[in-house]
C-alpha cells in the first residue's frame, strides 16, 4: 500500500448552528454546509486526511457539536 505524502495541510472547523442549540438543545451538524465546503476544497486539489468530531460547551448549559477536518495536498 503506497503512503500519500502531502506538502501542505489545512484545518477546517465547521460547527452546528448556535440558534438551533439554544432553541432546540441540539440541532446537528450542517451536512449541506460540510458537503459544500469539502467539494470546494476538493476542486482546489485538497484531500481529506483526517477528521474528528468534538463536543464543546456552548455558553452555560448547552453543548455544541463540531467537526474538524484536516485536508492535505
Amino acid at each position: 500500500m503506497s503512503e500519500a505524502r502531502f506538502t501542505e495541510y489545512k484545518m477546517v472547523h465547521i460547527a452546528e448552528g448556535g440558534c438551533g442549540t439554544l432553541l432546540l438543545g441540539s440541532s446537528g451538524l450542517p451536512l449541506k454546509k460540510i458537503e459544500a465546503e469539502l467539494n470546494r476544497y476538493a476542486a482546489e486539489g485538497w484531500q481529506v486526511v483526517f477528521q474528528v468530531l468534538e463536543m464543546k460547551r456552548f455558553w452555560l448549559f448547552w453543548q455544541r457539536e463540531a467537526v474538524i477536518v484536516t485536508l492535505g495536498r
